[in-house]
């Protein structure tokens, strides 16, 4: 593996990702170049007709979706595709907060980065209700002999050492049936991130993430939200609908076909029924030569209005419920599918009075990128992928830390932490028989 002189990036470095989502399918590979950006290799996007409100509901259909998806990504990229990192998400996954203690015999020794990993690793011994798991443990802060705020403590002295970690869980049975339907399809798992997480490093910049802002990812079934604040996760929530309700809404309100609400929400929708203007009448074909129906464009928004409201009302309810309201001086950032409805930022800002902006999938992209890419149907899948090439990096650091321990008969501290940070963090994830 070749790194780059000035940025210390490993060139060429492969990563796949695969966005199991409710209404899409999507593999996308790409590999880092010697500037430290991402360049897209291929894609392969197909309809998904086994998953509900993100989680697998029929084997056979996704390990279809994902077999279809993986070879047109192959086809286009020229990669052979034999390991994947892969997003959770669905209504099963819950948030909470907990402290961890550890003493420490020497209270003169510095603390080092086994200590932090005790201190983590002993998160995962928490009581969970039934057929729950620990998907991502995510530390806030430290306080070291009741000194607080402390963001690295490695290299203070202290006998008491404590955390905040924010814990993520979901359901085991949704976990195992994605890992299984990859199996199925004849890949293996290179890990599984929680996809708004991932949608953060695809659409989010240094500065928002550090200022606070709040991303709120709308897929087909769900809306995911993250709250950052100081560069730190500090509350993350999924509302168990997203734009397929809004379809339906069309759908019922309209007395069409599903394929045809699909159209009028895409091609007229409009989050903001004052913003229309022209007020134009819609001719939808009838079914067997029936009459056609006619809506006006004004009423048709009036539909989707009112269910994006209820949608982003509930995502105000949980910037309240995380106390971070008042500090997300970045605002929102709308990502996913449902967020390319026209005018769903202006709503964004009118019902909460935070600045809100559509995020693409383009903060870590390198030039020369299809132009279909710039899209927020993109953004989990290109996260996913920028966390596949990272974990790729890891990989390579961790064997050159060990040939360098071959050579010198030895290993740093830092490095051995770090190396056992990242098999932690997999470990409770990735299941045994697979």
């Amino acid at each position: 593996m070749n790194y780059s002189e000035n940025y210390g990036m490993p060139e060429g470095a492969i990563g796949v990702a695969l966005d199991i989502g409710t209404t899409k399918v999507c593999a996308v590979v790409g590999r880092m170049d010697g500037l430290g950006r991402v360049e897209v290799l291929g894609v392969g996007k197909v309809s998904s007709e086994g998953v509900l409100r993100g989680v697998v509901a029929n084997i056979d259909k996704t390990v279809k979706a994902i077999t279809e998806a993986v070879a047109l990504a192959e086809k286009q990229s020229g990669q052979e595709i034999t390991k994947v990192h892969v997003g959770i998400a669905g209504q099963h996954i819950k948030s909470l907060q907990h402290r961890g203690i550890l003493t420490r015999d020497d209270a003169q020794s510095e603390i080092t980065q086994k200590d932090i990993d005790t201190l983590t690793r002993d998160m995962y011994k928490l009581a969970l209700p039934a057929g729950d798991k620990i998907l991502h443990i995510l530390p806030q802060e430290y306080i070291v002999d009741n000194e607080e705020g402390i963001v690295d403590p490695i290299g203070m002295s202290g006998n008491r050492l404590e955390g905040n970690f924010h814990v993520i869980t979901g359901q085991v049975s949704a976990s195992n049936n994605i890992l299984r339907c990859i199996q199925k399809a004849g890949l293996k798992v290179a890990g599984i991130t929680l996809e708004p997480i991932a949608s953060s490093s695809a659409v989010l910049s240094k500065e928002e993430i550090e200022a606070g802002v709040a991303l709120v990812d709308i897929g087909g079934g769900t809306t995911d939200i993250t709250i950052f604040h100081e560069g730190i996760i500090r509350h993350t929530a999924v509302i168990p609908f997203g734009g397929n309700i809004i379809t339906k809404d069309v759908r019922e309100g309209c007395s069409v076909m599903e394929a045809q609400a699909e159209k009028l929400k895409v091609k007229f929708g409009s989050a903001l029924a004052d913003e229309i203007r022209d007020n134009r009448i819609i001719t939808i074909p009838g079914i067997k030569g029936k009459n056609p129906k006619e809506i006006s464009e004004k009423n048709l928004s009036r539909i989707i209005q009112a269910r994006v409201t209820e949608i982003i009302d509930a995502v105000y309810w949980e910037l309240k419920r995380s106390g971070y309201e008042r500090k997300l001086i970045a605002g929102i950032v709308l990502t996913g599918g449902g967020s390319l409805l026209k005018n769903i930022d202006k709503l964004a800002q009118y019902r909460t009075g935070k600045d809100a902006r559509i995020g693409v999938p383009t903060e870590k992209l390198a030039h020369g990128y299809e132009e279909h890419i710039e899209s927020p149907i993109y953004a989990t899948a290109i996260g996913l992928m920028i966390m596949s090439i990272e974990d790729d990096m890891m990989e390579g650091q961790q064997m050159s830390s060990e040939s360098k321990e071959v050579k010198e008969g030895t290993l740093s501290n830092w490095s051995k932490g770090f190396v056992e940070n990242v098999k932690n963090f997999f470990e409770p994830i990735v299941d045994e028989d697979f």
